[in-house]
């Protein structure tokens, strides 16, 4: 259980506030409600950019990890096609460095033709350095628009290509910051050896007088059924061949979620999972094989992924993994099968209650979701799916029609895709 308080600022912030007088440490942590869903189609990347441009300096700040290092602090974000996420850990005796770095930052991020060729220079050669250059790397540049035709999961978060970055306006970073990055869009979490007092008295020192941004309501377009299988091969400089079979599943909020996720632990948690012992152990087909959801707030996916062992076809490695499936379609999982991932799911639950950092994230994205005490009924939620849920969900989601298939196949140094070699051609 983290106890936790909460108030908002006359301007819309909304601050969680976790007391904790067991460490000497504090984090101050804000949520933005922007990600890579949120950007114009022909302006994609922005989210991830502005990751980069808030650590370039603010009007009063020139210079953000300066300050934060003399007081013994680090920090960090990460973007994601629902969320961009800002952190600060530092001694709690030192939190007002925390407000006040974050609080100008938000008020009047430096802007400059100078700052945005810095950091437009570093996120394309990120760019090219993980999607393009690395082995691999482009998948989810090609699966995501096999899935997504309609909604903006389309594209990955750091966007669908390099010349969106390239084009970036310094007026285009302005309205984004304008529409996004304000107190009404954000979610504050401040957790530690503080106080709720001290953290509201500070709260209205540094961010109270911040104007609250102008209201807008998200209307994105929702991804339809998906109602015909679709298949798409590729090839690169890749070691193996690889698989992708992604299916739509339900938005996070959907009490589907979980019976969901607890058939990717069911098939790929750990040694003891279905695909590892079945696929990998005992028949020898994968080297390595994967099944995980996205959890994305919208309608989400369900990704199965392996790469096959020399000699073994795509043919015979598909239906493999299909067979699996079928399984999970035809009878109900052990009980015995379904408390274990249970038991895994809630001991993961509890690690995340034991790092300051963790509980101060989890916070700020179940408050997101309506309500950060749903971060405490959590563990419940998953361990009260039964295995009839399992298989309704199983049944739902793994249909030929609602699957988007990626074939990536290895090429040789001459060139040409490594053949497909069946059992009978061996």
């Amino acid at each position: 259980m983290v106890k936790f308080n909460r108030f908002t600022l006359d301007n819309g912030l909304r601050v969680l506030v976790h007391e904790d007088s067991t460490t000497p440490m504090a984090v101050l942590n804000i949520l933005y409600d922007v990600g890579a869903r949120d950007e114009d189609a022909e302006r994609t990347g922005f989210a991830h950019l502005f990751e980069h441009l808030m650590f370039g300096g603010s009007v009063n700040i020139p210079n953000y990890d300066g300050p934060l290092q003399r007081v013994g602090g680090e920090n960090n974000a990460f973007t994601s096609n629902d969320i961009t996420n800002y952190y600060i850990t530092l001694p709690s005796a030192n939190i007002e460095t925390a407000f006040w770095l974050e609080s100008d930052r938000m008020l009047s991020l430096a802007f400059s033709e100078k700052s945005l060729e810095v950091q437009r220079n570093v996120v394309i050669e990120e760019f090219k350095q993980r999607y393009l250059n690395q082995p691999y790397g482009d998948v989810w540049l090609k699966l995501r628009p096999l899935v997504y035709k309609t909604h903006p999961y389309r594209w990955a978060t750091i966007g669908q290509t390099i010349k969106h970055i390239e084009d970036a306006k310094i007026e285009d970073v302005k309205a984004f910051f304008k529409k996004h990055y304000n107190p009404q869009n954000a979610i504050m979490v401040v957790g530690g050896d503080v106080t709720t007092e001290q953290v509201k008295e500070l709260a209205e020192k540094w961010f109270g007088n911040i104007p609250a941004g102008e209201k807008y309501v998200r209307n994105l377009p929702q991804e339809p059924a998906q109602r015909e299988e679709r298949r798409e091969t590729t090839s690169g400089k890749v070691p193996l061949n690889d698989i992708y079979i992604a299916f739509q599943t339900c938005d996070r909020a959907d009490p589907a979620y979980y019976p969901t996720e607890l058939i990717s632990d069911v098939l790929s948690r750990g040694n003891s999972s279905r695909l590892y012992k079945s696929l990998i152990k005992d028949k020898q087909l994968f080297s390595e094989v994967h099944a995980y959801i996205t959890g994305s707030l919208d309608k989400g996916m369900f990704v199965l992924q392996g790469k096959p062992v020399q000699g073994v076809s795509m043919e015979d490695a598909e239906q493999a993994l299909w067979a699996e499936l079928e399984k999970l379609k035809a009878e109900d999982v052990l009980l015995e099968e379904l408390t274990k991932v249970q038991n895994k799911t809630e001991s993961t639950m509890v690690f995340a209650e034991m790092s300051l950092l963790d509980k101060a994230m989890n916070l700020a994205y179940y408050e997101l979701l309506g309500d950060a005490n749903e971060f405490n009924r959590e563990t419940a939620k998953f361990l009260a799916v039964t295995p009839s849920q399992i298989r309704e969900q199983a049944l739902n989601i793994f249909r030929k029609e609602n699957s988007s298939t990626l074939i990536y196949l290895a090429e040789r140094a001459d060139g040409v895709d490594e053949p497909e070699l069946s059992e009978a051609e061996n």
